[in-house]
């Protein structure tokens, strides 16, 4: 980290010098790819290369005479050790007095002023934003041009691995079927071609897989719909001769990944599009000056997020499977920290190993996070070599950790007590607990949001006077992002994220509520919940979540005197539930240690 910390300089350096060239005042650098992704290949780590810090989420923005990165609450204590030295200044999303990236560029932009960025990794809608900016000023946009590419030399290529076809066994509903569904909703839109560039979508909807994201098992592609056609816009190296008769038993038409932009700028003058602007990348828009654009939410989104009757089936195995690997885990954490040398990362490999036994494993679904004492208050910590700290017998160690399998997608993370807690860390532990356990049991009208809930896992902190800069839960997608919308759990709505959507049965949501206490520790908690129907009744349909995760919570780190009783009985119903799935399904001396960590308190 250091050792690229110290090139920052330079390529900050030859970045301005190529901005002076064009005469660009500012250039904007977001973690992107071409498709919107959360997570990104290597390819497109232009953010992590001009400046160093390598989270998942945030904007640089690189002036003539400045340097800045945005990030958000998850990543302030790593961001400022990976920012150190660089000559980057980290702006604190959502912080009293820190100005937004569009408050800082409206200051830092004077008249006539150039803006540039790649149109390419910049959304329609926040380009946009941009625009309207430089208009405000007087100036211009310069999109058509990736100078982190001009300055960085050895950039790893475009990812192009295999991809595979979902059988229907495990996706619940033949891609006919989807196809079928999204020509419905383009209709009802008035729609003539429907153009996706989000991979989740492409995926879910082809019911194709592949491996172009770590973690995320999608291919790069685009896709054009009509009424009677379907254009996949793909490299064909990734599709074998399997793949290319799949695609044509569909109606398929394969074409080559970089023609995207050409057939969109070929569609005839007021051709009906129905885009979603905060997905799509702002060089598509420029190409589709002449259509008529319908600007909606892709209609995949709410369809891949209401799991079907298999994928809730599947997802069940997948959750068992999951806990299998965690169980033998935590068994052999408990028995063996502080008789044999253990690390972050070795921990980190051992849990990755044991997920790799079962059946249909694919893939981690997220790089594991290991946090042991201190680096636990890190929300998003990522051991490195230089970070890698021992574990010793007494403290908390905070997991974070997924798998994929053919059956489904998983997120879970435990807080587990080592050895001898501090009562400082038991209170704390009981009182996420207390949040977790309030939102997991939740009772609801039909029509509630997450926004309408996420109060039930705040209320415990705020008593308190406490908080968590998290959403307390997010969708979790069916063998594609762990991460997904219109589902989720956040206190306000955030103009970024598309997670108000209506809570409907079959959707699959986590429950990570959590306290992190700089220099000290950290703790959270988090499961998967399965919305289904309850009773219906003169007052409505009322809703219920399913626990999915199968994993006991350590009650070592638990103070019982804490909990009320109604709090009591939904930890002792839980644990009895994984007792009951779980123990004939691990060896005798897990068994054994399973037994004692569900034990009623």
């Amino acid at each position: 980290m250091e050792r690229n910390n110290s090139m920052i300089p330079e390529r900050l350096a030859r970045l301005r010098t190529e901005m002076e060239k064009r005469h660009i005042a500012a250039y904007v650098v977001p973690t992107a790819d071409f498709h919107e992704s959360e997570y990104v290949g290597e390819h497109f780590k232009a953010r992590k290369y001009i400046t160093g810090f390598s989270g998942s989420a945030g904007t640089a923005v690189i002036t003539m005479t400045e340097a800045g990165l945005w990030t958000d609450g998850r990543y302030f204590l790593q961001a400022e050790k990976q920012l150190a030295g660089t000559g980057v200044t980290l702006y604190k999303m959502g912080e009293e007095g820190v100005p937004t990236v569009m408050a800082y560029l409206r200051s830092a932009l004077g008249e006539g002023a150039v803006l540039g960025f790649d149109g390419r990794v910049i959304n329609a809608a926040l380009g946009r934003q941009f625009e309207a900016l430089v208009k405000e000023k007087k100036g211009s946009l310069a999109v058509d041009e990736d100078l982190i590419g001009l300055i960085w030399e050895d950039r790893p290529p475009l990812s192009c691995r295999p991809a595979w076809v979902l059988p229907e066994k495990y996706s619940g509903r033949p891609a006919a079927e989807k196809l079928a569904a999204v020509r419905a909703a383009m209709a009802e839109a008035g729609a003539e071609v429907h153009l996706l560039s989000c991979l989740y979508d492409e995926a879910w909807l082809l019911n194709v897989r592949g491996g172009d994201i770590d973690s995320v098992p999608v291919v790069l592609s685009y896709l054009a719909l009509t009424a009677d056609k379907c254009f996949w816009f793909v490299q064909e190296a990734a599709l074998d001769d399997e793949v290319k008769a799949y695609l044509s038993g569909l109606g398929v038409e394969v074409r080559p990944y970089e023609s995207f932009y050409d057939y969109a700028a070929a569609l005839p003058a007021g051709t009906k599009v129905l885009l979603d602007p905060k997905v799509c990348n702002t060089r598509l828009l420029s190409a589709l000056s002449g259509a008529a654009l319908i600007e909606k939410p892709n209609p995949t989104v709410r369809m891949r997020a209401i799991k079907n009757p298999v994928e809730q089936a599947n997802n069940r195995l997948a959750h068992q499977k999951d806990a299998r690997a965690m169980i033998s885990f935590l068994y052999w954490l408990k028995t063996n920290v502080g008789k044999i040398p253990m690390t972050e990362i070795s921990v980190s490999d051992y849990l990755a190993a044991r997920r790799a036994e079962q059946e249909g494993f694919l893939d981690l679904s997220f790089s594991t996070i290991a946090g042991y004492n201190a680096h636990g208050a890190v929300i998003h910590y990522s051991a490195t070599p230089e970070t890698d700290a021992p574990l010793e017998p007494h403290g908390l160690l905070l997991v974070d950790s997924g798998g994929h399998y053919r059956e489904g997608t998983t997120d879970i993370t435990r807080t587990i007590a080592l050895g001898p807690v501090s009562d400082e860390m038991k209170s704390v532990f009981t009182r996420v607990l207390r949040s977790h356990l309030q939102l997991a049991n939740a009772r609801f009208l039909y029509g509630c949001t997450g926004v309408n809930l996420d109060v039930l896992a705040r209320g415990p902190m705020w008593e308190a006077d406490l908080d968590y800069k998290h959403g307390t839960g997010h969708g979790v997608g069916h063998i594609l992002n762990v991460h997904e919308g219109p589902n989720g759990f956040r206190w306000r709505p955030s103009p970024d994220r598309s997670e108000g959507s209506v809570l409907e049965e079959g959707m699959v949501t986590t429950d990570e509520p959590g306290l992190y206490f700089e220099g000290k520790f950290g703790v959270r908690i988090e499961s998967e919940l399965l919305c289904r129907k309850g009773v219906k009744n003169e007052y409505g349909q009322f809703m219920y979540f399913e626990n999915l995760t199968c994993v006991p919570i350590d009650l070592d780190a638990v103070d019982p005197a804490q909990l009320n009783e109604t709090e009591r009985r939904q930890l002792n119903e839980y644990h009895a539930m994984v007792w009951e799935v779980m123990a004939p399904q691990v060896s005798e001396e897990e068994r054994s240690w399973l037994k004692n960590a569900t034990r009623p308190i």
